[in-house]
């Protein structure tokens, strides 16, 4: 089974505040600290506090709740032992299992013993990883930490077990329970008695539980969390979970848009070693504001603003230049601006206009502007993060992350971004290594990782790569193959019946008055270049619209289809999203159809359109059911399943995934399937049903039921690799013999 390596589910760990860590956005310093009362006011200032910070303005009942009064309850040791640092839970910690399965992962067969290819020629390849090396006889160590009288705060724990620098040394990762270190303290149990500002005496115990080598899951986390302190020695700016360098901005006026370059980082095992994968990457950052949009909406359409606002804004994801930390937009309090209070730690209330110029030395210039609602994260809730139960924004100081679908549709815009965003393999290695010497030449970064006894490879890892020949490509009784350099061939195919044609008999063309000529000529040349492929095309329904507007193209659709109909092709002046989703709903879920969006540009260039209407011909024999092409499949009865998933941004926790089967000897028509996963609903539950139906439907196609079955199991990360091993493949395997008895 082959897992996609998109890095989705790697280590996630973020560095432990320090006296530098910018202030934070208001009601949010509360979120930060665990489910434990606050640190002791008496004990070393400065630990991971922000002096004066705020918290977010809650609902009515709990800012009538008076304060909770001290009481003499033990800790709440059981929590406590959950949050351990390693690989599942964020910040570095563990909130799971205490002991885990060292063992190396191995993916490859017991029976393959070299997998090295002897098809093509041999080539040299560089690829985008660093060795990581450990010294000598390296290990990490893991200790509980115990503490009589039980102490509840976590910040104080924490405090009081750094302080012991001449006993665990100035080096450690320390949650408030676990702690790592990379040396091996003389005792196994080393006890003493250290005092808070009180002069409360803590007898503190630290037992040694663990001796965890290199390879271990844990091991692999911990390099990651490193790795992160070491991003911030190089002044790059963390931004969701990459970082990025604010310094080296290449501003694109003429879009309002600016690049901050940085690096996509990750640690992991590669067969014998550990390596540092690092890729080029680029924030595409708005150097509009928020603000700026909603007076463009403003005065677009005044009737209509807050509507739109909310429509456009809410799923956005927004970055707070004053700390570059990003945050989803859930709502819009179009009741609050930044002359509303709430109120501090202290009980105190203050403005978000005075606190912003107290704490940021920032002026809101605005001060009508409606406040961007950000609800926490549920795996923060998870956790038992404590803190508001939603965070308020000032549009006038966030800027929108990402390329949106309509500057992604504009081509003057990407082509413009291509031109920085779009390294060759050459520059991309000169870049990594450039990045490697940064690190090299930064006492700070080089210190960090020397203290826990790594180090870098000077230099990416060069490895022998094989150059694969062109596979034989068929298209009905016509073989040819391809440019290996380009890996294109639309030239060889140019005027040949493709593998399998179905004929468009019956099919509405719904355009709008402005498109009426251009959509003519379109129809006609469709005509006239699907008859070499063997696709014969009949005259269409043509149906010209009074407007352009979404309403008038699904009553177009609901009026004019019938049960004959097989293709419904709309003809839109412009590549409008809300149109276009409402279109293929129509045609998907309503009245299912297959259909065809295009855009009127697109068919207005007269010495494009031969091309144009040749790519659309092809595009509806598929969706017909069609088939371009194959490739010579040399495995009798193989089926290829290919699953992935999609998170919708817009409903928190709710996932798809998507699942497909082939269901012919080369590979060209397949089974669909999709299933709804609700938060704490297994993903194999929906597998195993789209597996039955897909294997089903093969017998019903092929009288048999496939020899050998190839899955791609795209959607998850290498941290995640394990469970689909463990948990998945069984259950895969057990539905198969289920439903075939006395398959191994």
């Amino acid at each position: 089974m082959s897992t996609g390596g998109r890095a989705r589910g790697r280590a996630r760990g973020r560095g432990k505040a320090t006296a530098s860590t910018p202030a934070p956005t208001p009601g949010e310093a509360s979120r930060s600290a665990a489910a434990t009362p606050q640190m002791d006011p008496q004990v070393a200032p400065g630990r991971g506090r922000t002096r004066g910070a705020a918290t977010q303005p809650m609902v009515a009942a709990q800012l009538a709740r008076p304060p909770a009064k001290p009481e003499a309850a033990q800790p709440p040791v059981q929590q406590m032992q959950r949050l351990q640092v390693g690989p599942q839970g964020a910040g570095g910690l563990d909130r799971g299992r205490r002991s885990r399965d060292h063992n190396v992962f191995q993916t490859r067969p017991e029976h393959v013993k070299d997998k090295q290819g002897k098809t093509g020629s041999v080539c040299q390849l560089v690829s985008n990883n660093f060795r990581l090396k450990t010294k000598g006889q390296w290990a990490l160590y893991q200790y509980h930490v115990d503490f009589n009288p039980p102490v509840d705060s976590k910040r104080l724990r924490i405090a009081l077990v750094k302080q012991q620098k001449e006993i665990i040394g100035a080096t450690n990762a320390f949650d408030g329970m676990v702690l790592f270190l990379p040396i091996k303290l003389e005792r196994t149990e080393t006890v003493f008695t250290t005092q808070t500002k009180r002069g409360e005496n803590i007898q503190i115990t630290i037992k040694l539980t663990n001796e965890l080598p290199p390879f271990s899951g844990v091991c692999l986390h911990m390099y990651n969390v490193i790795f992160r302190k070491v991003m911030g020695s190089l002044n790059m700016q963390q931004i969701g979970r990459h970082y990025f360098n604010p310094d080296n901005k290449i501003e694109v006026r003429q879009h309002k848009l600016e690049i901050w370059p940085g690096f996509i980082t990750s640690i992991s095992q590669r067969e014998t070693h550990i390596m540092l994968e690092a890729e080029v990457s680029h924030k595409v950052l708005c150097l509009s504001t928020i603000l700026d949009e909603l007076y463009d909406l403003f005065h677009a359409n005044r009737s209509s603003f807050k509507e739109q606002a909310t429509k456009k804004l809410v799923g956005q994801i927004v970055l707070t230049k004053y700390n570059n930390k990003t945050y989803r937009v859930d709502d819009i309090n179009w009741s609050l601006n930044p002359m509303s209070k709430f109120k501090k730690f202290d009980g105190s209330e203050i403005s978000y206009v005075d606190y912003y110029a107290q704490v940021y030395e920032r002026k809101i210039t605005d001060l009508e502007q409606p406040l961007l609602v950000s609800r926490p994260k549920r795996r923060e809730v998870r956790a038992g993060q404590q803190g508001p139960e939603v965070l308020h924004l000032i549009p006038e100081f966030c800027t929108v992350t990402g390329i949106s679908d309509e500057v992604r549709s504009n081509f003057t815009v990407m082509k413009d971004l291509a031109q920085h965003t779009r390294v060759d393999p050459k520059n991309r290695a000169a870049t990594l290594n450039r990045f490697l010497h940064s690190i090299s030449n930064n006492k700070e970064a080089n210190s960090h990782l020397e203290r826990w006894g790594l180090s870098l490879d000077n230099n990416l890892m060069d490895i022998q790569g094989r150059g694969l020949p062109a596979e034989q490509l068929s298209q009905r009784n016509f073989k040819f193959s391809y440019d290996i350099r380009t890996a294109d061939w639309s030239r060889e195919t140019r005027g040949k019946p493709v593998q399998t044609a179905v004929n468009l008999d019956d099919w509405l063309v719904i355009f709008s008055p402005r498109d009426k000529a251009n959509t003519q000529d379109f129809v006609q040349t469709l005509i006239r270049v699907c008859g070499p492929i063997g696709m014969r095309v009949n005259q269409p329904a043509l149906i010209a619209l009074n407007g352009d507007r979404t309403e008038n193209y699904i009553q177009a659709i609901k009026e004019k289809m019938t049960q004959r109909t097989q293709m419904v092709c709309c003809i839109v002046p412009n590549n409008r999203k809300d149109r276009y989703d409402a279109i293929k709903k129509q045609c998907c879920l309503e009245m299912p159809v297959p259909s065809q969006v295009v855009v009127g540009r697109t068919i207005a260039k007269k010495q494009m359109l031969m091309s144009v209407a040749t790519k659309i011909g092809m595009q509806l024999n598929c969706k017909l059911g069609g088939e371009l092409w194959c490739v010579h499949n040399p495995v009798p009865g193989l089926m290829v399943i290919g699953i992935d998933n999609y998170h919708d941004s817009a409903q928190r926790g709710r996932s798809v995934c998507g699942f497909v089967a082939s269901m012919n000897r080369t590979l060209t028509r397949y089974y669909s399937r999709c299933s709804f996963q609700t938060p704490g609903q297994e993903i194999v539950d929906g597998l195993r049903v789209s597996l039955l139906a897909s294997l089903k439907k093969y017998y019903e196609i092929n009288g048999q039921f496939p020899a050998k079955i190839i899955v791609y199991r795209d959607g998850v990360g290498e941290g995640q690799t394990q469970a689909v091993r463990d948990h998945e493949i069984p259950q895969l395997i057990k539905c198969i013999q289920g439903l075939i008895p006395g398959k191994e």
